[in-house]
Order: structure tokens, then sequence, then C-alpha cells
């Protein structure tokens, strides 16, 4: 068994996005703090209607995946496939933009917290132009287990840990995603088996969490994306109370070109997708797909 350790540390930047929704950005803010196949992590969390208000009015997607966490608050999903959801607290929606989709994310509510994750996820390019789909994955569709460290729901793949094995409602993928919420209690600590050829990282979003290597712990502060070695087992210490996420997934390989909400292979392909665009023609002819859960 090898550990996977500390390798670097991505402090998230504040940023906006949308109509100036206020965020912190990890992964993402530029080429070289992507992790293969993740292109971005951005957390929005405001009790101030003003920093999320505007939401995220329509816009268009090409070539990779987002999946939306809601942790707290109301949003209304709208597309152009006549698509509609309301992504509620505990709720995740994830969307593969495929060929094309253009979509819109409205707050539901004029006060109050909310807060969140969206991740986006790249696609091989053999799957950049297929059909768009997407699902809502309803709170209690997530499996919550209740562990002697705290807590954990699984988003995506299979959570490993010891005897314990526990598979979430997202399988089948080419890139295999492995995603995780994990509550930890003050003084635990759990170890994860995650696949050996998968890249992986950690972002914790309420307290730091501590990295077990050979030598010492290293710490992960909150609102840091914590990239890791390649290995089959993390293990995480909380000296306090904390949240984190925990992903991972096989690596495309392949080159990445990313023009705004386009993310392609070539720069022929991203001035492909803009003209698509501008001639109204991004999204095809392709009717509505649905990406089907595991029971």
């Amino acid at each position: 068994m090898t550990a996977r350790v500390l390798q670097r540390l991505i402090p998230s930047i504040a940023a906006s996005d949308g109509a100036g929704v206020k965020i912190k950005r990890s992964l993402g803010q530029n080429p070289h703090t992507r992790l293969d196949p993740f292109l971005m992590l951005d957390f929005f969390g405001s009790d101030k209607a003003g920093d999320y208000i505007k939401g995220f009015p329509p816009h268009p997607h090409r070539g990779f995946e987002t999946v939306t966490y809601m942790l707290d608050g109301h949003m209304l999903h709208e597309d152009h496939l006549g698509n509609q959801g309301h992504l509620k607290s505990g709720g995740v929606q994830w969307m593969t933009a495929g060929r094309g989709i253009i979509h819109s994310e409205m707050p539901q509510q004029e006060a109050g917290l909310m807060q969140g994750f969206q991740l986006w996820l790249n696609l091989p390019a053999k799957e950049k132009m297929k059909a768009a789909a997407y699902v809502d994955i309803a709170p209690e569709q997530i499996p919550q287990l209740n562990l002697p460290q705290g807590s954990a729901k699984v988003i995506a793949g299979t959570l490993q840990s010891g005897n314990l094995q526990q598979s979430g409602p997202i399988q089948g993928l080419t890139t295999d995603p492995q995603y995780y919420d994990l509550q930890l209690a003050a003084g635990q600590s759990i170890s994860l088996q995650l696949p050996v050829t998968h890249n992986a990282f950690v972002y914790p979003y309420a307290g730091q969490v501590l990295i077990q290597d050979d030598k010492e712990l290293r710490k992960v502060p909150e609102h840091h994306a914590g990239v890791l070695t390649h290995g089959n087992t993390l293990t995480l210490v909380a000296e306090h109370s904390s949240r984190v996420l925990v992903l991972a997934a096989a690596p495309i390989g392949e080159p990445i070109v990313q023009y705004g909400p386009f993310v392609m292979n070539s720069m022929a392909e991203i001035e492909q997708a803009i003209s698509d665009y501008q001639q109204g023609k991004l999204t095809g002819d392709t009717a509505a797909a649905t990406i089907q859960l595991a029971q």
C-alpha cells in the first residue's frame, strides 16, 4: 500500500462569475492550477443576498461536465433543451455539456445563506461532441454514512475505508470520478482507499485537515486545494471539527485548449465552437439525454 501525501497547495482566490456572484476559486485560476481531468473548482458562500442574487443568467458550455453541489440554498436550473430543475440544500446537479448547452442557474431566494460548489470535469475528445445531458440528484438519493469519525456523503464513485464500501449515484463515467464530502469530528482520522491511477485532491471548506505521511502531518488550510501524490491510501486527520471534499478521477492525458466556457483539444475546435455559438448552431439538433443514476 502506497500512501498519498501532499504534493502542493492551491490557495483559493476571491473572484466573481455569472452576473457578479462572489466565489472562491482554487483549481482553474489559470492553466497551471488544473489537475487532469479537473478543470475548475469554485466555492460560493454568503448570507448576503447581494453576493449571489443576480445568479448565472443564460450562458453556453461545450466540451466538459459541470457538477453543482448545493450545501445550502435554492437555485433553479433551466436550459435550451427544456430541462428545468430545482437544486436545493444537499442536492447535486450533474450536467454533461457535450456538444453544447445553454443554461441558467438563478437563485430562488431573496435572503439567507447560499453556499455550495461548482466543479468542472473535462471530457475526452471522443465525448466532447456527444449530446448534452443532465440529472438532478435529490439529497435522499445521495448515500450518507454515519462513521465513528463523523459522517460521509458519496456523490460519485465508491468510498472505501477498511471493510466499509459505499457507492454513490454517479457511476460508469469514462474518468471514473470519486466525489466524497466528509465531516470529521475533532481528534478523529480516516483512511480511504483511492484508485491508484487517479489524480486526486482534497478541499477543506470548514476548518482544516492534516494529511498523514510516513514522517509528519501536513496541513491543508481551509479553502485550499491540496493536490496529492499518487498512491492507493489517503489518511486525513482532524485536529478540530472539519468538513472536506475528497475528489479523484482518471486523467485523460489530452491537450486542453480553453476559451471561457468552451474546453476543447485545439484552437481550431475553439474557433468552431465560437462560430457555432454566434450562428446559433452550438447545440445542434440533438435531443435531450438523461444521465442514468446507479441503483
